[in-house]
């Protein structure tokens, strides 16, 4: 029952803080396992996937404690078991890199299917492709357990993916450290994140080569030692923030950011008729007139992020003429927002990947629900821009990747407040 409220209409101005990079850290912190000592990990977004990904390390055993919402020292070293059993992993998409971890460390693993957003077919083949390469077996049983192992040990191969998949280079990664001889992963991901988990991997003590192209170079080594590091900026949520400018006419500062992770979302928003100024680590987005109109095509790194895609397809709605939005990586689901935007009036026709945006003058506040994790905060996004009053509802969905999102766009001159709501009991008298 839990949702935001929001009056739109205002003008956003100021500075934002952009937090550490979700897609990062939910698969550094079950890197951690791979270590022999503890490890100190900084810059952690303070959501619920990132404690989520915590209690399940807790239940594994590893000791886990908290300086401050930001930051997590994890001693790895208690851990005996290779099976994840709480339901945190069902609720989080990331939950598969436990499987890549604990078979660097164990030889085997025992993981929930992974839940998170259901907006679509988003299968793990190339995952168990990566540790069949890798010397795995796999199979899944009725409760929807994963077990995965390497009976004869982990061996270093070449593995080459079939559609370029984030989840199956960084679970490939997790589980080639450890592995014997050298792994060569072609077609590999080549997003911010990939390299993140890469250096982090590499400050342990592993050889990891070439993360960021699509050639990705392992030699296994026996031994990782714990590490301090630092998450990277969080793109996705930056990106939001300067949509959140160009939608409002507003002036923002997003700080705390690495400006060539946005290079595809600056060059969409100075399309549209946005001005973008970037710093050494911050971007300004400024915006004073109708937007233009403008394609969107999602592609892998350093293409347009599809986690971009449901934001930018409602900041369209206001734009002059008409926009087309191509969805290239998630095959059906992704558009289920889209119903959403129409109760607000925006004029959006879907066929199959492309959606065709014609722009209107206004939208108009409506209650809405948050489908998904991105289309949730295209959600608020639409609050912002329509007249009168929204109201968003499954914020859980927004609460797996966004930190203070309600905090921050207040700061920035925001009308929006979380509203609670008692669930109704009804009583039935006899």
């Amino acid at each position: 029952m839990d949702k935001y409220v929001i009056r739109g209409g205002r003008r956003l101005c100021g500075e934002v803080n952009i937090s550490g990079a979700k897609n990062a850290a939910v698969a550094i912190l079950p890197a951690v396992i791979l270590a022999d000592s503890p490890c100190r990990i900084e810059n952690l977004p303070d959501i619920s996937d990132v404690k989520d990904a915590a209690k399940i390390l807790r239940e594994l055993g590893a000791v886990v404690e908290s300086p401050d919402p930001h930051t997590m020292v994890i001693d790895p070293r208690p851990i005996e078991g290779h099976m994840v059993r709480t339901e945190e992993a069902r609720g989080m998409r990331g939950s598969y890199y436990f499987i890549g971890a604990l078979l660097g460390r164990f030889r085997r693993a025992l993981v929930p299917m992974p839940g998170g957003c259901n907006f679509g077919v988003r299968p793990i083949d190339q995952h168990l492709k990566g540790f069949e390469a890798l010397g795995c077996q796999h199979s899944l049983d009725n409760g929807g357990m994963i077990s995965v192992s390497a009976p004869n040990d982990l061996f270093g191969a070449h593995v080459y993916l079939d559609v370029v998949s984030v989840g199956a280079t960084m679970n490939t990664m997790l589980t080639a450290v450890k592995a014997r001889g050298v792994t060569v992963i072609e077609n590999a991901a080549r997003e911010p994140h990939v390299v993140d988990l890469a250096n982090f991997l590499n400050t342990m003590g592993a050889d990891v080569r070439g993360a960021g192209t699509d050639t990705i170079k392992i030699h296994g080594v026996q031994q990782l030692r714990g590490a301090a590091y630092g998450i990277i900026p969080d793109q996705i949520e930056a990106g939001t923030y300067m949509l959140a400018a160009a939608a409002t006419r507003g002036d923002i500062t997003v700080k705390n950011v690495t400006p060539k992770h946005l290079e595809s979302i600056s060059a969409k928003l100075e399309e549209m008729g946005v001005t973008v100024e970037e710093g050494d680590d911050t971007v300004r987005v400024t915006c004073d007139r109708q937007l233009r109109k403008c394609n969107v095509k999602t592609q892998p790194h350093p293409g347009f992020p599809t986690d971009m895609q449901p934001q930018i397809t409602t900041l369209l709605t206001m734009a002059g003429g008409m926009s087309m939005v191509t969805e290239n990586i998630y095959s059906g689901g992704r558009f289920k927002y889209v119903d959403e935007l129409r109760n607000m009036g925006a004029q959006i026709t879907v066929e199959g990947s492309l959606a065709v945006v014609e722009g209107v003058t206004q939208l108009k506040g409506a209650p809405v629900r948050a489908l998904d994790l991105r289309a949730g905060v295209a959600m608020i996004l639409a609050g912002l821009m329509a007249s009168g009053t929204t109201q968003v509802e499954n914020i859980q969905f927004i609460e797996r990747g966004y930190e203070n999102i309600v905090e921050k766009l207040a700061g920035l001159g925001a009308d929006i407040r979380y509203q609670s709501e008692p669930e109704r009991v009804l009583y039935h008298v006899s």
